[in-house]
C-alpha cells in the first residue's frame, strides 16, 4: 500500500515532467525523486513513467494512478481548508498550448497579474504549427480554433474575434487602396502556407473571394506580420494584433468581415483539477478585459 508522500512526488513528476522540476517543487533533489518514483513504480508493479519529447511522460498505468492521486490531493486540500480556515495555494505546472498569435498579442503581457494571483502555477506555454492535443495528454489545456469532435475532451467557447484585411500605411501611399474585394488581385497578398495549415478556420483568403492565393507566405502569423509591416503586401489579420500596430492600415472594412471562435478545451480526467480551472478562469477573464480588440 503507496502512502501519501509517495503519491506527492509521483504528482510532482507529473507536472514538472522532469525529476529536476519535480527536486525543485518539493526543495529535494532530483535523485531522492527518482528514488520515491522507483520505490512507487516496484510497489504497484507498473512502470508509471516513459522519457519523450519534453521529458518524462504518464504510461497507462501512470495516467491510472494520476486519476486517483490528484483525487487524494484535492480531498486533503479540502480537509487543510476546513481546518485552517485558510485558501490552499494553487501549484504544479500546466501547459497550455495556442496559438502563436493568441499567445504572442493577448496572452503574454497578461501574465504578470497571473503570476500574481497564482506564483505557484508554473505556465509552459507551446506555440507550434498545430495544437498539441490534449485528448492525447500532450498539453493540460489547449486553446483550440474549432469546437473538437472527438475524444474525452471537455470544450467552451472561450472568445469570437474578427479578423480583417491590414496593410502598412506606406504600402498604401505607395500602392493605393483596393476598391473592393475583386481587386485584391491586384495587389501582392500575404498569409499562410496552404500546406502547412493546420486547421481549416485558417484558410481567410477563400472567405474573401474565390481564386485568392498568397504572393507571399509564412507558417507564422508573426512573420506575416512582419512581412505585411515591411510594406510586401496586404494580409489578414485578427483584429487583435492589427489593432495593436500604429503602422497598419485597416482595408475593406465593410466589405470583409472575417469570424473565427477560441475554444479552451481540456481533457475530461483534468477538466476539475484546481491548478487547470484557475488557468481557464484567468483565460475567461483575460478576453474579456480585453473584448475591444477582438470585434
Amino acid at each position: 500500500m503507496h502512502n501519501w508522500d509517495d503519491l506527492r512526488f509521483f504528482l510532482a513528476v507529473a507536472r514538472g515532467r522532469t525529476l529536476t522540476a519535480a527536486g525543485a517543487m518539493l526543495k529535494v533533489d532530483a535523485t531522492t525523486v527518482g528514488r520515491r518514483i522507483e520505490r512507487l513504480a516496484n510497489t504497484l508493479n507498473s512502470n508509471l513513467f516513459e522519457a519523450g519529447a519534453g521529458g518524462l511522460h504518464l504510461t497507462p498505468g501512470g495516467e491510472k494512478l494520476l486519476a486517483y492521486a490528484e483525487e487524494i490531493e484535492r480531498s486533503a486540500l479540502a480537509a487543510h481548508d476546513r481546518i485552517s480556515g485558510e485558501r490552499s495555494r494553487l501549484t504544479g505546472t500546466v501547459r497550455l498550448s495556442l496559438s502563436e498569435g493568441f499567445a504572442t498579442w493577448m496572452v503574454a503581457r497578461h501574465l504578470p497579474a497571473f503570476q500574481a494571483l497564482h506564483p505557484e502555477i508554473r505556465l509552459e506555454i507551446v506555440t507550434t504549427n498545430g495544437f498539441l492535443n490534449p485528448s492525447k495528454r500532450e498539453a493540460d489545456l489547449a486553446v483550440l480554433l474549432g469546437r473538437p469532435q472527438h475524444g474525452r475532451l471537455v470544450a467552451q467557447k472561450l472568445t469570437d474575434y474578427h479578423l480583417g484585411l491590414y496593410a502598412a500605411r506606406d504600402y498604401v501611399a505607395a500602392h493605393g487602396a483596393p476598391a473592393d474585394p475583386a481587386a485584391l488581385s491586384s495587389h501582392p497578398l500575404i498569409g499562410y502556407i496552404p500546406d502547412f495549415i493546420y486547421a481549416e478556420e485558417l484558410r481567410y483568403l477563400d472567405d474573401i473571394r474565390e481564386g485568392l492565393a498568397p504572393h507571399f507566405s509564412s507558417s507564422s502569423i508573426n512573420t506575416q506580420l512582419a512581412m505585411t509591416r515591411a510594406g510586401a503586401g496586404i494580409s489578414v489579420l485578427p483584429h487583435f494584433i492589427g489593432r495593436q500596430d500604429a503602422q497598419l492600415v485597416p482595408l475593406l472594412a465593410n466589405e470583409v468581415q472575417i469570424t473565427r471562435s477560441f475554444w479552451t478545451t481540456v481533457h475530461h480526467d483534468l477538466q476539475r483539477v484546481a491548478r487547470v480551472r484557475a488557468v481557464v478562469d484567468w483565460l475567461n477573464e483575460t478576453v474579456t478585459r480585453d473584448a475591444k480588440l477582438l470585434v
